[in-house]
């Protein structure tokens, strides 16, 4: 007997005829004598919905509240799922985040698990119950309702097999796995059967939207086997574990690409220390994720110029911000612009070879694509291109590096 816990999206839950589909699929896996923790989304469409609602009432709505307000679509996924499997002739009991204890911290739409309760759920699963859990939420030491962000139900999904010491944690999408690339832009991708906690950590952070990065970060930690597969197919999906010999061979394992970036540039910084930190700090307070960053010094004039690149939705807020700082730290100006993609190539096998982003930078040349920031670490190149060049960018570099087929050395094979 196995104790696997599945999560299903917004896609595999948006009618009552589709969950019930999942209730019965759920099903057929405990009646093979596993037992089946089930973490559920809201209906697709319905976290747009309330954000729509919200912003009628308030043009920056209260964090708080939005929390309150976002919680109750996963609430309608778990009850209904619940009644389906009784109807199905089985027994279910629903939660919510905050009933089985999935604390978080206190920042509200991005809060993090700290820590969950396992108890009330081993006593349901000892009792032959399918316990069917909220995604998406937790709660604070205050008692209020918060929640994780979007994609936040892999992430509690993933908790919940850390805590309860799970066989496995299945990931169901309406995708057949992680691929080498979008399979909408690029028709030569292909599903990769087996990846490492370290490439899909990149993948996530680039972009690809099969996973939460925070859900590959806590499996790496607690060394949680992630299954990634199609709630509408019996087909095998990915799996997302540790690192071994045969992911080394593989030289780039995939193409990425993120357009929920913006980049901003603080002109005519005074150049000396802690300017920095001066710029940062107040972006940080405000919860707000920096990711690249590029300094150019102008030594003649004693000036730099500092370019990053913020979450696209975080761009208003951080030009404002920054509007008022350059006056106090003797900037001279701040300027912005949306139009732009990242776009990334990953492997762990990058590690032991040479001229990958070499051969990344001449393809993109060899397209007219200028690129006009970069950013590397072991296992991953990214470069920031004009946004219209995207797809055409993708594909050139999923044909430069043949993942249209195993990349493998043969002696390893």
């Amino acid at each position: 007997m196995a104790l696997i816990v599945q999560k299903f999206g917004g896609t595999s839950v948006g009618s009552p005829a589709k969950i019930k589909a999942v209730a019965e699929r759920v099903l057929r896996n405990k009646k093979q004598g596993n037992q089946m923790v089930v973490v559920l989304s809201a209906m697709s469409g319905e976290t747009n919905r309330l954000v729509d609602l919200a912003s009628q009432m308030q043009e920056l709505p209260d964090t708080r509240e939005m929390d309150m307000l976002l919680s109750t679509g996963e609430q309608v996924t778990v009850s209904l799922f619940a009644m389906a499997v009784k109807q199905a002739g089985d027994d279910a009991v629903s939660f919510l985040g905050d009933q089985v204890k999935i604390k978080t911290d206190s920042v509200h739409t991005k809060a993090r698990i700290e820590s969950i309760d396992s108890e009330k759920i081993r006593a349901e699963l000892n009792q032959g119950r399918v316990v069917v859990i909220a995604g998406f939420q937790g709660v604070n030491e205050k008692g209020d309702i918060t929640t994780l962000g979007r994609g936040g139900s892999d992430t509690t999904a993933v908790a919940l097999a850390a805590a309860l010491k799970a066989d496995s944690c299945e990931i169901y999408t309406d995708v057949e796995g992680v691929y080498t690339t979008d399979p909408n832009i690029c028709a030569k991708a292909r599903k990769i059967d087996r990846i490492s906690y370290d490439e899909m950590l990149e993948l996530a952070s680039l972009g690809a939207k099969v996973l939460d990065i925070r859900s590959v970060t806590l499996a790496k930690r607690y060394k949680v086997p992630i299954h990634v597969r199609s709630t509408f197919t019996e087909t095998e999906g990915t799996w997302v574990i540790e690192e071994d010999k045969q992911m080394e061979g593989l030289i780039v394992s995939g193409v990425t690409y993120n357009k929920n970036e913006a980049r901003i540039t603080v002109s005519g910084v005074p150049n000396q220390p802690g300017i920095a930190a001066k710029i940062f700090t107040p972006i940080s307070d405000e919860n707000i994720i920096v990711d690249m960053i590029i300094q150019n010094q102008d030594a003649g004039r004693g000036k730099a110029d500092m370019t990053f690149t913020v979450i696209r939705s975080d761009y208003e807020r951080t030009l404002k911000l920054l509007q008022e700082l350059i006056k106090k730290i003797g900037a001279e100006s701040v300027q912005g612009d949306t139009n732009i993609t990242k776009i990334s190539i990953v492997g762990v096998g990058m590690r032991n070879h040479s001229g990958i982003a070499s051969t990344m930078f001449s393809v993109l040349a060899k397209e007219g694509i200028n690129i006009s920031m970069i950013s590397t670490s072991e296992i991953k190149v990214s470069c920031v291109i004009e946004e219209k060049y995207t797809e055409l960018a993708v594909r050139a570099l999923h044909d430069a590096f043949e993942l249209d087929k195993s990349n493998i050395p043969a002696e390893e094979q």
